[in-house]
């Protein structure tokens, strides 16, 4: 029997997006994980302290509602679940780095 793996990604325009997101330390935490590759939850706790499954949960759920991140369940024993940047999400982040790059610039002034 061969079953797929089941993506889930969500697109969902919510007023308020980049003030939520860029507002809130954990999802700029975890954007910052999966772009460096991390993208397992329990690899994702483990490298950051602080960070509790609790508040991970919520971040994650979010930036898929916003169509941010792509959520891939594996039909495995013991369960499996990676999370990826979507091709929005790779524009997000370009807009999350001209943000860093211009806080840096104005931290040069």
């Amino acid at each position: 029997m061969n079953v797929k793996a089941e993506k889930i990604s969500k697109k969902i325009p919510v007023k308020g997006m980049v003030e939520n997101i860029v507002g809130c330390k954990w999802s700029l935490t975890v954007i910052d994980l999966i772009k460096q590759g991390v993208n397992r939850p329990g690899k994702m706790q483990r490298t950051v302290e602080g960070l509790t499954t609790k508040v991970l949960n919520e971040r994650l759920r979010k930036l898929v509602r916003f169509g941010i991140v792509e959520k891939t369940i594996f039909p495995e024993v013991p369960p499996r679940v990676e999370y990826e940047l979507t091709n929005f999400g790779d524009k997000f982040i370009k807009i999350l780095d001209a943000i860093e790059d211009l806080e840096s610039e104005i931290a040069k002034d």
